[in-house]
């Protein structure tokens, strides 16, 4: 049995979590820092990266305390080594990075995209590869082709901003606080999803990228008229994500063999997402999977459990790894005409 200490740190949530290869979390922490950045109304990198320093170390302690092990029966440590905010990345990683060095043990350096791709085999250990991937989260929104373990071909990226922004800037608009994926979920219950006529970005158009700029201006717009209730903007802006990422997807499909449809990411904890996504599914004869609402945001388990998997694969990395701002799952991909450097 492999047993990986996993560490995460790629923006505002600081992590550690141990992990084995028959899908055990021993132990895992958590600390988020939503304190410390909704006065700003958004994630401070300055503010995260130090309280990283701060709030990692005790974190370690308490998942190998919790787990009573010690650092010497860990087989490698598994730490994210981007994309994300940079300085909070290079917390992280040099934390790793110490570790390995002073107990001699294996870096494996994960990318925290990775992390969320692989996430669901964790607990689902009926997944197989290949699987087709809609990622969404706060700075990602991608169709992947799971082929393996490092093995990748994109489909489709925003060619603007990601899902998991847009729902934080119209939580913004609304007054809703940070962060504001669940707030505009919540809000979005007592809501009528069609009362405001809000775009549906390269629906119908063969397109298979994504956009979200010109639902965030148009969403602005109508908590600017004042014609409709905070309730009907917050369903209607999230049934325009929806229809987005059921007519992305469903094009995604007939461009892939893949047996299973998965959606991961922090916006997967949406219900919304996943009751529409699991429907596509089953319409398109596809299995559908996704992790349970706690794996979907940033977390510990599931850089170790990607840690888990490349270092069953032989994927281990030298110690000076560099931490890195962007970093995609797919080198080869084209990019998109258009896009900015998220793609």
């Amino acid at each position: 049995m492999t047993l990986i200490l996993g560490l995460e740190s790629s923006c505002d949530d600081s992590a550690a979590a141990l992990v084995t290869s028959d899908r055990q979390i021993l132990a895992q922490a958590v600390v988020g820092q939503a304190d410390h950045h909704r006065p700003f109304g958004g994630v401070v990198p300055e503010i995260a990266a130090r309280a990283h320093v701060e709030i990692l170390p005790r974190l370690i302690r308490q998942v190998l305390d919790e787990a009573d092990i010690s650092i010497s029966e860990v087989d490698a440590i598994a730490a994210t080594a981007g994309p994300g905010l940079v300085g909070g990345v290079m917390v992280g990683l040099l934390a790793g990075k110490g570790l390995a060095l002073s107990a001699r043990k294996p870096l494996v350096a994960v990318n925290h995209l990775e992390g969320h791709a692989l996430s669901p085999r964790l607990t689902d250990a009926l997944l197989q590869f290949p699987y087709l991937l809609l990622l969404a989260s706060g700075g990602h929104c991608q169709l992947l082709e799971v082929r393996g373990v490092d093995d990748y071909r994109r489909l489709a990226t925003t060619i603007d901003d990601a899902a998991g922004e847009a729902f934080d800037k119209s939580a913004k608009l609304l007054g809703l606080g940070y962060p504001g994926g669940p707030a505009v979920e919540r809000l979005a219950k007592d809501g009528d999803p069609q009362a405001v006529p809000l775009p549906r970005p390269l629906v119908g158009s063969g397109e298979p990228h994504f956009s979200f700029a010109g639902l965030k201006s148009a969403v602005q717009r109508a908590v600017q008229n004042g014609n409709h209730t905070p309730e009907d903007i917050a369903a209607s802006f999230q049934q325009a994500v929806v229809d987005c990422f059921v007519d992305r997807t469903r094009l995604a499909l007939e461009d892939s063999d893949a047996p299973a449809l998965v959606v991961a990411g922090g916006v997967a904890a949406n219900q919304a997402v996943r009751g529409a996504l699991q429907a596509l599914a089953e319409e398109q004869s596809r299995a559908f999977s996704v992790p349970p609402g706690w794996l979907c945001t940033d977390n510990a388990a599931m850089i170790g459990w990607a840690g888990v998997e490349r270092f069953t694969a032989g994927l281990v990395d030298e110690l000076d790894t560099p931490a890195r701002a962007r970093w995609p799952l797919d080198d080869g991909a084209e990019k998109v005409r258009g896009a900015g450097v998220k793609a």
